[in-house]
């Protein structure tokens, strides 16, 4: 695949998640929705609106959420439990743990509002840990959608998933650039743009940046592979080392801390298959700040320029 960028469609993740549930619910009458008393913003209340005998608002108790999504797996539903990353990843983590990740069952634990994009909420909105968490926990499929159009293929597409299942979501509208054609993989990560000299490899709303980026960067005869790591756990190892190999040097972006996420996942990929210089662009050991989603993705250095001047002064350190 050879995408082109800029999109001029944007839409949220979130609207994709909710309208995906409805046309799942439609199709399989074991799947049952909670939500925290946010389904108004989760967009779990599409599917509250047309299946409501299926639908369970908990209140504000993200312990109770996870509990009971755990109670109805057992019983023979397949339940997507919702609510903000910072309570859902956060609050309830034990609950997680010891009452869905620990018995293997399976549920969908779809969190929006994720990393420093949910804006001027702050600090104690902006969850930054989600990805560490949810990866540290055995037998834990994590998924990061990169655009509205993959997080319906990759809500449709795990349903049938064995155990747990965790899919980040954003607040903000995000572009709409992945074409009719793409398709969403479990533990695949696809190849959006080709080049030899460095790739970039991207979850979530970094991608099309990341996209914006190697146009930036071929400009000055820089190819700049890049990969869509929409699942990070189980992650592509074989695209992680296909890009140490052809490529030689490797970029990571992720919103989110530089601990546990992303470039964790795939720096031990490359110790672990053919070692590779890594620089990873992500939030670095901290928490974030108010500010609107645009100007937080600035800050940060997130934004295309950005990426692609920290990629530059990469691969000058790096000589290939």
């Amino acid at each position: 695949m050879q995408l082109s960028v800029p999109s001029d469609r944007q839409a949220f993740t979130r609207d994709a998640y909710g309208d995906a549930l409805a046309e799942l619910g439609a199709r399989r009458p074991e799947v049952v929705v909670l939500d925290a008393d946010l389904s108004g913003s989760t967009k779990t209340s599409v599917f509250g609106k047309k299946f409501p005998e299926r639908f369970f608002n908990v209140g504000v108790s993200e312990a109770d959420l996870m509990c009971t999504a755990s109670g109805l797996a057992r019983s023979g539903k397949i339940p997507y439990a919702s609510t903000f990353a910072v309570f859902g990843a956060g609050k309830a983590w034990e609950m997680i743990r010891q009452a869905i990740a620990y018995p293997g069952l399976r549920v969908r634990i779809v969190l929006s509002h994720a990393g420093v994009t949910v804006g001027e909420d702050g600090a104690s909105h902006q969850m930054l840990e989600d990805l560490a968490l949810m990866r540290a926990l055995p037998g834990m499929t994590v998924i990061v959608p990169a655009d509205a159009a993959e997080t319906r293929q990759a809500v449709l597409g795990t349903v049938d998933v064995p155990g747990p299942v965790y899919i980040r979501l954003s607040r903000n509208k995000t572009p709409v650039f992945l074409p009719d054609s793409y398709e969403f993989r479990l533990g695949r990560a696809t190849v959006l743009r080709d080049g030899s000299d460095v790739s970039l490899i991207a979850c979530g709303q970094l991608v099309y940046p990341a996209l914006l980026a190697a146009d930036l960067l071929q400009r000055d005869g820089i190819r700049a592979r890049v990969l869509n790591m929409s699942t990070l756990k189980p992650l592509d190892r074989e695209a992680v080392q296909a890009c140490a190999q052809e490529t030689g040097r490797i970029v990571t972006l992720e919103e989110h801390n530089i601990y546990g996420g992303l470039a964790e996942a795939v720096a031990r990929a490359l110790v672990e298959t053919h070692p590779a210089p890594l620089h990873a662009i992500a939030v670095q050991d901290r928490f974030g700040l108010s500010g609107t989603a645009d100007e937080l993705l600035d800050y940060f250095g997130f934004t295309p320029q950005k990426i692609a001047d920290e990629t530059r002064k990469f691969l000058k350190a790096t000589p290939a």
